[in-house]
């Protein structure tokens, strides 16, 4: 693994090396807690690693906050694929909320100059993964965040649709975006 850069932007990251990425919704609003949100937020990676822009070791999509555990292999254009999934999810939430709920868009109405609607938080946290001890530890906090006192979303982490923790339990995959990081 490549070696920690402590002057390295947050959200930049370095292609060949993994990340536990966290980027959560715009005030911590719990925009995620619907499940037709979730499917934009897979349909996005699932098209990102068909495309070989990245590998997701681990994910977890949360209420309001997502993490992940990936790797970026190679721009999307000219964008980061980090900065290309940000990008078409806040799209494709504001065309489904368009059509579903207008007042919950108005949530997320913007006043700045560069955009009408702000969905993820400016800086997302990405924090290389050097070890195989700070890989297993995210590993871990990744699958077991559902569970935690304050979400109580599940019994057991491979309960948890929204979560790689079935891959790594059981070898299945339900939406085919996870790589086994063991192999």
């Amino acid at each position: 693994m490549m070696e920690f850069n402590p002057y390295q932007r947050q959200g930049q990251m370095d292609h060949l090396q993994s990340y536990f990425y966290t980027d959560s919704i715009f005030e911590h609003k719990p925009l995620l807690k619907d499940d037709k949100i979730k499917m934009i937020i897979i349909n996005s990676l699932q098209h990102l690693v068909i495309a070989k822009k990245i590998i997701v070791y681990a994910y977890v999509i949360m209420p309001n906050h997502i993490h992940l555990i990936w790797e970026m292999l190679a721009l999307n254009g000219k964008e980061s694929p980090a900065g290309s999934f940000a990008k078409f999810t806040a799209h494709e939430f504001k065309k489904y909320l368009l059509l579903t709920d207008a007042v919950e868009l108005e949530k997320f109405r913007s006043d700045k100059i560069d955009r009408k609607y702000q969905f993820w938080n400016r800086d997302p946290l990405a924090i290389p993964l050097t070890s195989e001890k700070s890989f297993q530890q995210k590993l871990n906090y990744i699958h077991f965040n559902p569970l935690d006192e304050k979400w109580n979303l599940a019994d057991c982490p491979e309960n948890y649709l929204w979560s790689s923790a079935r891959f790594y339990e059981t070898g299945y995959d339900e939406f085919a975006i996870v790589s086994d990081y063991r192999l």
